[in-house]
């Protein structure tokens, strides 16, 4: 768990240091973001011990990554081309695009504010929050390969 909570140190300092290029932001913002919730995920499959001050720690840098999410300073008109997953329908749907991730903010200031007590309460809140990403995922990016 310590490493855990290391590397989400290491990548909020990372994250914090901005580029001018939006793409190459996103992409950092997202990289943080499934690090951060790859560490949680293996406290739900049994790869790490579950530590409730660890896991809280590391729900607070996702919501912290989810409130850094500016939809138009990361996703503005002609950062749709390039080296990019991003799908059209992000412009398209902008409305759209900006509630899936009110969505996960909202679902991850719940799991904050009622940290879990035990791994299974961890694995519904991760269910929770990993259906949002997978969901937006489906609509608004492309796969490459």
């Amino acid at each position: 768990m310590r490493k855990l909570v290391l590397a989400i140190s290491m990548l909020a300092f990372a994250g914090s240091v901005a580029s001018a290029d939006p793409i190459l932001d996103r992409q950092a913002l997202m990289k943080e973001r499934g690090k951060i919730a790859g560490g949680l995920s293996k406290v739900v499959k049994g790869e790490e011990s579950f530590d409730a001050a660890a896991v809280l720690t590391a729900l607070q840098a996702l919501q912290a990554n989810a409130e850094k999410f500016n939809a138009e300073a990361l996703f503005p008109a002609g950062s749709d081309t390039g080296d990019t997953t991003a799908s059209p329908k992000i412009w398209e749907d902008k409305v759209g695009f900006n509630a899936a991730e009110d969505k996960l903010l909202a679902d991850v200031k719940a799991a904050v504010a009622a940290p879990p007590a035990d791994v299974d309460a961890l694995t519904t809140q991760l269910n929770t929050i990993g259906g949002d990403c997978a969901s937006c995922h489906q609509t608004y990016r492309v796969k490459k390969g």
